[in-house]
């Protein structure tokens, strides 16, 4: 049982020949590095929703890539347009850097983000080249557009992946990956389900650190900031201050998750060690993908507890 809810013949042959030599099979197995692909609509939502979980993945020696699907050139309330994307483009190189992962933000405009079938062969594109085992998204219902519309695309690419002649230039995976969502606290038309909730204690001070990098989203307010926000926030100048602030806001985030989603984390790590974790992450699977079962999703988190 499932744990979820549930062109000519010698072209062809070419291609599946290529297709047999360059395929991944995508059951994961305990003796190989697993790879995981992070959308997120701009460069700091991959960051922030399984910024912690990336980063255990990476210390395990597995492959993380947090992926941008536009570039946040007016995720800005003081500046737009080029520069800020440049400015965004590094800040998630950094944070990237900090988490032992791998980052890519794509050059598509904030705010303008469409569900276009060009923009699917995109995903579906970068979910092969990956030859991802997990692909994590947002949910398809969301306040921001830019969010819901990754949601779709990347729910919309959970079939096509593995259709041949659907973007036939990239060959396609040999099974479907698992495809999760990240949490969010939207209600309609479902509440978000945390299937998987994942402990990051043990390396919330990286993401923390990590986070820090995010200067114009954290420290200046991003799109709806102020000069006045913006003041109220520790300078550059105090470093250790600055992180004190920005620790205590994730110590709340990451904390409320673990509240939230507590008979998650007992029933993956036990209820002695679930009951004492004190910052979380939690996902969501979507049932387009591949469906687990809890052995499975074992060896894809194989940090969970045993």
């Amino acid at each position: 049982m499932s744990l979820r809810r549930s062109p000519s013949l010698s072209c062809f042959f070419v291609f599946a020949m290529t297709w047999m030599a360059t395929g991944h099979a995508q059951s994961p197995a305990e003796d190989r590095e697993l790879r995981i692909i992070c959308f997120g609509a701009h460069p700091d939502d991959a960051e922030y929703k399984c910024g912690g979980t990336a980063a255990l993945w990476a210390k395990a020696g597995h492959h993380v890539k947090l992926v941008s699907v536009t570039n946040g050139d007016i995720g800005h309330w003081a500046m737009a347009g080029g520069p800020l994307a440049k400015r965004r483009t590094s800040e998630s190189a950094e944070v990237a850097r900090r988490l032992g992962v791998t980052s890519q933000v794509l050059d598509i405009h904030d705010g303008e983000l469409e569900p276009t079938l060009e923009n699917r062969r995109t995903i579906t594109r970068l979910i092969r080249d990956w030859k991802a085992d997990i692909v994590i998204s947002h949910r398809p219902w969301d306040y921001h557009p830019d969010h819901r519309y990754v949601g779709i695309l990347v729910q919309d690419a959970a079939y096509m992946v593995s259709v041949p002649y659907f973007c036939p230039d990239t060959p396609p995976l040999k099974a479907n990956p698992v495809f999760l969502y990240s949490s969010d606290r939207f209600l309609k038309p479902y509440p978000f389900q945390a299937d998987i909730t994942v402990a990051i204690d043990d390396v919330f001070e990286q993401k923390v650190d990590a986070l820090l990098a995010l200067e114009s989203q954290t420290f200046e307010g991003g799109a709806l900031g102020s000069q006045e926000q913006m003041d109220a926030a520790p300078p550059a100048s105090q470093p250790e201050l600055r992180r004190q602030w920005l620790r205590e806001r994730w110590s709340r985030r990451s904390g409320g998750e673990a509240t939230k989603y507590r008979d998650s984390l007992v029933r993956w790590y036990g209820e002695e060690r679930g009951r004492k974790v004190q910052f979380a992450e939690a996902f969501e699977i979507c049932e387009y993908g591949r469906q687990p079962e809890a052995e499975e999703i074992r060896q894809l988190f194989p940090f969970l507890g045993k």
